[in-house]
Order: C-alpha cells, then sequence, then structure tokens
C-alpha cells in the first residue's frame, strides 16, 4: 500500500536527517533538501489519510 511505503520512507527520512545532523559537518544543501523531501512525504501522507478517514462536520 502506498501510505505504508510513504511512512517507511518518512522514517527512513527522519533517521537519515538526524544522522546528517549529528555530524557536525554537516552538508547544509544535503540537510535542507532531505527536509524538503520529508515535508513533501508527510504532506502525502497527510492528503491519503484524509481520503481514507475524511472528516465530517454534522
Amino acid at each position: 500500500m502506498e501510505l505504508a511505503q510513504l511512512r517507511q520512507e518518512h522514517r527512513d527520512l527522519d533517521s537519515a536527517v538526524q544522522a546528517l545532523a549529528s555530524l557536525g559537518s554537516a552538508d547544509a544543501l544535503q540537510l535542507q533538501r532531505l527536509k524538503k523531501k520529508k515535508l513533501m512525504i508527510r504532506d502525502r501522507i497527510a492528503v491519503l489519510e484524509d481520503q481514507l478517514f475524511p472528516d465530517i462536520i454534522a
């Protein structure tokens, strides 16, 4: 399922960002790209979750 794959990729990117940031001599551009990709994945996850569980306002 796409949602599960996106969640896994988001976790993997989170780990990569943390590892890169902990090095101290992290490449700022690479770190920025990873964070941007992570944010885009989070937004995609939110869209998919909204489709699965729509907000019902009564």
